[in-house]
């Protein structure tokens, strides 16, 4: 058996792409465009970990997605917990649950999903301003 992907559904393809490509860092791998299905599929990755694919899945037909929680979670391991958290704060991302341990955060995307971002090797000292920021909303 081998992974291949995580399917998720969003609502606003632009406003996904822009979230997991230029905040995230993913990088797009393929799209397949269904007419007689009224679809877009879009597979991302992670520079140099093509293998484990995001599948966002986007109908073009209006639809109300919930339930982002439910569906658990994507999760990235990063080089700098601290340095990715900032870059991301300078583009606008809230940090949910932040890395007051210097190993973990969570983000969420434009349709809620839970992104958890895990520091690589060792978890780096606790320090400021994390350690003493609090969660914000759901993570």
């Amino acid at each position: 058996m081998k992974y291949l992907h995580t399917m998720v559904r969003v609502s606003d393809l632009a406003a996904s792409l822009e979230f997991y490509c230029d905040k995230l860092g993913l990088r797009e791998l393929g799209r397949y465009d269904n007419e007689g299905g009224r679809f877009t599929l879009v597979f991302l990755a992670a520079p140099g970990n093509e293998h484990a694919q995001v599948e966002l899945t986007h109908n073009w037909d209006p639809e109300k997605l919930a339930g982002g929680r439910n569906f658990g979670h994507l999760a990235y391991e990063v080089d700098d917990i601290y340095a990715t958290c900032q870059r991301l704060m300078d583009k606008g991302v809230t940090i949910n649950r932040p890395p007051r341990d210097g190993h973990m955060a969570f983000i969420r995307s434009p349709d809620d999903i839970s992104i958890e971002l895990l520091q690589k090797g060792n978890s780096l000292p606790p320090q400021e301003p994390w350690k003493s920021m609090p969660n914000t909303g759901q993570w």
